[in-house]
């Protein structure tokens, strides 16, 4: 053990005779333990709100998306259904038409997107968690499934057969139009359920058979808006976009869940700096103490100090001791306040219910435990602590040491 550190930890048991001297050393590591608690719990709360909020932003969302570059829809291929089956990561996709329609039901009408998907989408995506009255539509018929918001609005209900929901969309092409008929190209439905995934979708979004879809948009068989993948549970997800991008072309983009919703990934990631920097500033301004704490310690051991040097420890010596008692102290202080905030995050996670902090009766505040939060707070805390530390000990000079 170097001589420095020795004199640092004996420096950082023993008690100074100054009781202000110990009750200010006291406050600043109970600043650094209550510092790095607050920023580990703050951000494994944020982590837990994230991942609450792309829970339910995201449940509906593929692995993977292929959607064209180039006007709105594209031409599925044998070619390319062959050589999609070929890729060993694909373990379901489906094809997709989305297109803006309006919708009238009893006289209300309401301008929302259709999305009409094939037989494989119930395994591409879990339908079950997102239908909340009535079913799930039947490929291949004339069945809708309605966002909660959309049924709301138009006051449609499930399965009522007496009152048709009337999909219309504009007729492509030129020249004087003398009849609604002649303007709109329309399909019936009857709407089977009402899904609730979140406020956006539930007021934009229907679901209906891609083969109505087809019919409403005047669509030839094998054209389609994109694909949406399912990914084997080992499969390298870099590599499996790299084959579907190489087998549908250039004019073709495939996205995973992060890009497809990349501005609430971005605005989520941004908040999430923020608030590590304002707890940062916070830990900043608790680091003064230790500052404080240190810099009062040497005035109290001005004799000590000078002995040190009497009998041969250099000024560089001397400030190494203070520069290793104050890092100790971040250290330590960094160490006790993450034990003490993993045990309240562990705790929010898997402890009573009626013990947990609440959001409502039923949902308590959500949590993440995280490694990188725990590496994130403990390298956050030693380089404050070193910085509080050399900041201190530079203060050291042979004239403090020195007596005449």
């Amino acid at each position: 053990m170097s001589f420095p550190l020795y004199i640092a930890k004996r420096y950082i048991r023993s008690k100074s005779s100054n009781n202000a001297i110990n009750f200010i050393t006291y406050i600043a590591m109970v600043g650094i333990i209550l510092g790095s608690a607050s920023l580990f719990i703050v951000l494994s709360g944020f982590s837990g709100l994230k991942d609450f909020t792309l829970e339910f932003t995201t449940v509906i969302d593929p692995d993977l998306r292929a959607e064209t570059t180039v006007g709105k829809s594209f031409l599925f291929s044998p070619t390319i259904e062959q050589e999609l089956n070929a890729i060993n990561g694909i373990a379901f996709y489906s094809k997709i038409i989305e297109e803006r329609v309006i919708g009238s039901f009893d006289g209300a009408k309401q301008a929302f997107y259709i999305k009409g998907v094939d037989e494989n989408y119930t395994k591409v995506n879990t339908v079950d968690s997102i239908v909340k009255y009535g079913s799930w539509l039947t490929p291949k018929t004339s069945q809708v499934v309605v966002g909660f918001d959309v049924s709301s609005n138009l006051s449609l209900g499930v399965l009522d057969y007496g009152k048709r929901l009337y999909l219309g969309v504009p007729k492509p092409g030129t020249g004087q139009v003398s009849s609604v008929d002649q303007a709109f190209n329309q399909v019936e439905a009857v709407n089977v359920g009402i899904f609730a995934v979140n406020e956006k979708l539930d007021a934009s979004h229907i679901f209906s058979s891609i083969e109505l879809a087809q019919d409403l948009l005047a669509y030839e068989p094998n054209q389609i808006s994109h694909i949406e993948f399912k990914l084997k549970e080992d499969a390298d997800e870099a590599t499996v976009k790299a084959q579907i991008q190489n087998v549908l072309g250039n004019t073709i983009t495939v996205k995973n869940k992060a890009q497809l919703n990349d501005a609430l990934y971005k605005m989520l990631n941004t908040e999430h700096l923020a608030v590590y920097l304002i707890f940062t500033l916070v830990l900043i301004i608790a680091f003064f103490n230790v500052v404080g704490s240190l810099i009062m310690m040497m005035l109290d051991k001005k004799k000590s100090l000078n002995t040190l040097f009497n009998i041969g420890a250099t000024i560089k010596d001397i400030r190494k001791i203070f520069f290793l008692q104050g890092a100790l102290m971040s250290i330590v202080g960094g160490v006790i306040g993450l034990l003490v905030s993993t045990l309240l995050v562990l705790f929010q996670l898997y402890g009573p219910e009626n013990m947990k902090v609440m959001i409502t009766s039923t949902l308590a505040y959500p949590v993440t435990f995280q490694i990188k939060n725990i590496f994130i707070v403990f390298v956050t805390i030693t380089v404050l602590g070193i910085v509080a530390s050399k900041i201190a000990s530079v203060r050291i000079t042979k004239s403090m040491v020195k007596t005449s």
